[in-house]
């Protein structure tokens, strides 16, 4: 599991526009479903896309207004609000969460909330660290030290195997740090 320069998201990249764009449409159906009850489909791409913009006001207050037997009959739902919650709470456990198997519709969403979310990790630990150990930066980005060592090195960042600390390259900022 190396870092993905290319994957490394940013507020310009047209995926993350392209989402931006889906969530107004999806807002709007759910608006206009019927008896105000949206597809279970529906609330999974809008919680993942919420979750991908780290916009987790709404992503909780749509959770709280799936209908209970939606919820229930639908467990994927419960799966991505657990992401959501590890996310809420900055927890590195939120990369076990996100490698569940996922339905087609909503997988490329969960799989760019991963690339986002070290982005955004490795953005804030070039910004807080002069150096950082890096079994401490593995966890950061939910990945095993020998993987994390090699896709740091890749980014440019200075890794001394022997002391096993990473000194961060800084990175440009990005408006959803």
């Amino acid at each position: 599991m190396a870092i993905n320069r290319s994957a490394l998201l940013c507020a310009g990249d047209p995926n993350i526009q392209q989402y931006s764009r889906m969530a107004a449409d999806l807002e709007k159906q759910e608006l206009e479903a019927p008896e105000g009850v949206a597809s279970p489909q529906l609330y999974g791409q809008l919680l993942a896309i919420y979750l991908l913009q780290n916009d987790l006001p709404n992503a909780k207050y749509l959770w709280k207004r799936i209908p209970r037997n939606i919820k229930e009959e639908n467990p994927e739902l419960g799966k991505i609000w657990v992401v959501g919650q590890k996310l809420w709470q900055c927890h590195s456990s939120v990369y076990l969460a996100l490698e569940e198997d996922w339905p087609d519709h909503i997988k490329p969403i969960l799989s760019a909330i991963v690339d986002i979310t070290r982005s955004r990790a490795l953005r804030l630990i070039a910004k807080a660290y002069s150096s950082i150990s890096v079994e401490k930066v593995a966890s950061f980005l939910g990945m095993s030290a020998e993987d994390c060592v090699e896709g740091l090195s890749s980014l440019g960042w200075e890794v001394d195997a022997a002391c096993k600390i990473v000194k961060p390259k800084s990175m440009e900022s990005k408006s959803e740090d």
